[in-house]
């Protein structure tokens, strides 16, 4: 596991463009995702491929077609980053109406002021995705004020993916770091959010969550705050984070769920909190994972740090 004190930058200014570009590219149907995803699996293991029936079996343990439920409301947060303009309403919709438009239950969470728990699903998992990131972005925090993202040594919070390539606001991203208080933290809660936050990785890069230099980062920091302030336990924060990235990385996780069947771990009985720890869920983790199950081809669009 790399020292928080040294973090490695996976993305810079020389790839703020391609991720101002990419936030334009994600979000195939619901369907396509599961039927690629199938697909996927059935390459197989080591152990020798998987039947469909087994493919499609572990596809729902770990991203069930029907979605899941999150542990968090998400209230009027929605209401409140477009009055704070870290969301431009106009620009979000523009963004989806490419795809298919906004669904009813997207725009509640855009503009509701008394939404209830948020579903992740393979079909709206991209606009989840772009929510908590925005949140992570705007919500005042000190792991944003006095962290990695804002040590000199990098250049500065200007210089990462997750600042220059949110491109939905109303203005420059840097305009709404860290500055709104939309979710309020004890000293407690705080704690927890850093600690489980050094300990949550992703797959696109080597930091973990507590130098969210992508949008990915930013998203799960935006999670594990709102969590937090709800009164989830330590326990429930890694199982709602290990829900997120499942769904925002499914090739990652279903090679990761063979691998735990491989040494006679079902997903279900999985700790949430070892799966996401660098040894699993960091880029050279998970790499030296995927090399001892089978090398898969990575699906276009679904792992990458643009939104």
């Amino acid at each position: 596991m790399e020292a928080e004190n040294t973090p490695k930058i996976s993305l810079s200014l020389k790839t703020i463009a391609v991720s101002t570009i990419t936030i334009l590219v994600l979000v195939i149907t619901s369907s396509a995702v599961a039927s690629y995803i199938t697909a996927k699996v059935l390459r197989g293991t080591t152990q020798g491929p998987l039947s469909t029936k087994a493919a499609q079996s572990l596809q729902e343990k770990v991203v069930p077609t029907k979605g899941v439920t999150l542990p968090v409301k998400w209230g009027d947060l929605g209401a409140k980053m477009l009055e704070a303009g870290v969301i431009d309403r106009s620009k979000m919709e523009e963004l989806y109406k490419q795809r298919g438009g906004l669904s009813g239950d997207d725009k509640k969470l855009l503009t509701d002021k008394n939404n209830g728990n948020i579903t992740i699903n393979l079909q709206n998992s991209g606009y989840i995705l772009n929510l908590f990131w925005a949140l992570g972005l705007v919500n005042k925090n000190t792991v944003l004020e006095t962290g990695p993202m804002s040590d000199q040594r990098y250049g500065g919070a200007a210089n990462f993916a997750s600042t220059g390539g949110w491109s939905l606001g109303q203005a420059d991203a840097m305009q709404y770091y860290s500055k709104a208080p939309l979710i309020t933290l004890t000293p407690d809660q705080q704690a927890m959010v850093e600690r489980v936050a050094k300990n949550i990785y992703r797959p696109c890069c080597n930091n973990s969550t507590f130098f969210p230099d992508c949008n990915h980062g930013m998203a799960m920091l935006g999670f594990l705050e709102l969590a937090a302030s709800q009164g989830l336990s330590e326990k429930e924060l890694y199982q709602g984070a290990l829900i997120l990235n499942s769904y925002w990385f499914p090739d990652t996780y279903l090679v990761l769920a063979q691998y735990m069947a491989s040494q006679g771990k079902p997903w279900a009985k999985v700790d949430p909190q070892e799966v996401l720890g660098a040894q699993y869920s960091s880029a050279s983790g998970y790499g030296k994972i995927r090399a001892a199950v089978a090398p898969v081809q990575q699906q276009s669009g679904g792992g990458g740090c643009g939104a």
